[in-house]
């Protein structure tokens, strides 16, 4: 269960999931109730044969009780239901006598879960999952704090689930050898939790001959527009400094891989996170890491070890981090590469992630 299938971290990982487990033998489908919003991974689950069920109601009392009846008649075994409205509405169509085992996912460490009544109830609702599952310590830790009346045994912290037949390493591809600049991937969507105009600030402060030396690619959606004007003032900041040459934003894609391959390393420069997919697949491609000090990166990254760290609100310590990324020899970027992927191997493996999840089954 999740609120729609598009370009989300959420959503990737319950997909990578369900295909996983359909490629077991389990009979797998999805419900969501945006199926107009996005589309995204359609395609992808219509191909793993796994279909989609949608139900259509804006009025949220009505829609819980629909979506319970869908599930009654699906008789499921197990739900698995991401984000915080999907899992509450799984909640609260669990209260009733059910035969199925509930598990919910938190997804986002974002601080205004502390204060935040609503996002506060939602944790509360967890007493009626039978499993609460976070991708990171960060994530669990505000569940304790908001909800510590919570069963600690149901609570498990595992992370995000790569399949390694998509991260085969091709030499060729591992670095695009065309530029003469050092090219960073971001792959994120545009919400201002992101810091671009952190990401700004911090190349705007650089000296002109280190800014020649760069290249942003940034990957994702900005279907939050109507209330995130992140990118729009982010493009505006661009110009106005004469950015232009440094930044190339496009639509998000799921060859994501392919372009990720052909970078030197993998950007992130949020306020907060749960765990970035990004830098789960970053590792494992074998490029070194760029990012700020949220979540668990600072558990499984060190700096100058595979990683360039520095504090999202600080657009200096931003600025130091690129320094030391462009001015690291190819070596010392690869060593870095083949320490994030040795990690990853162990951390990310589909195989192991799936084991975790069934065994809440």
């Amino acid at each position: 269960m999740i609120d729609m299938l598009g370009a989300g971290g959420a959503q990737r990982q319950l997909v990578e999931l369900a295909i996983g487990y359909k490629e077991r033998g389990y009979e797998v489908a999805f419900l969501i109730y945006y199926k107009a919003f996005d589309d995204y991974y359609d395609g992808v689950l219509e191909a793993a044969g796994i279909p989609i069920m949608d139900i259509k109601e804006p009025n949220y009392l009505l829609r819980v009780i629909k979506m319970r009846r869908m599930i009654c008649r699906y008789a499921p075994n197990t739900i698995i239901a991401f984000l915080e409205v999907p899992a509450f509405i799984a909640e609260m169509a669990s209260i009733l006598p059910h035969k199925w085992r509930l598990i919910v996912g938190e997804r986002s460490a974002a601080p205004k879960k502390l204060t935040n009544k609503r996002l506060r109830f939602f944790l509360h609702c967890h007493r009626f999952a039978d499993a609460v599952v976070a991708n990171s310590n960060a994530n669990l830790e505000i569940v304790r704090k908001v909800a510590p009346e919570l069963d600690t045994t149901k609570q498990h912290v595992i992370y995000n689930s790569l399949d390694p037949a998509k991260f085969e390493l091709d030499q060729k591809q591992t670095a695009n050898k065309k530029s003469s600049k050092r090219q960073i991937l971001i792959a994120s969507s545009h919400q201002y939790l992101k810091n671009l105009d952190g990401l700004i600030e911090a190349i705007h402060i650089l000296p002109k001959e280190v800014q020649s030396q760069l290249h942003i690619n940034w990957f994702g959606h900005n279907k939050f527009n109507t209330y995130d004007h992140s990118l729009e003032e982010g493009l505006r900041k661009i110009e106005q400094y004469g950015l232009n040459e440094i930044f190339t934003f496009h639509d998000a894609t799921l060859d994501i891989y392919e372009h990720m391959r052909k970078a030197e390393a993998i950007g992130l420069f949020s306020k907060y996170e749960g765990f970035p997919n990004a830098i789960c697949e970053g590792m494992y491609l074998a490029k070194p890491i760029i990012a700020t000090r949220v979540s668990d990166i600072p558990l499984l990254l060190k700096e100058d070890e595979n990683a360039f760290l520095s504090d999202p609100n600080s657009p200096e310590s931003i600025a130091t981090a690129l320094t030391k990324f462009l001015t690291a020899t190819p070596e010392q970027l690869s060593k870095m590469g083949e320490s994030n992927r040795a990690k990853a191997q162990i951390l990310f493996n589909k195989d192991a992630i799936l084991n975790q999840y069934e065994q809440l089954f």
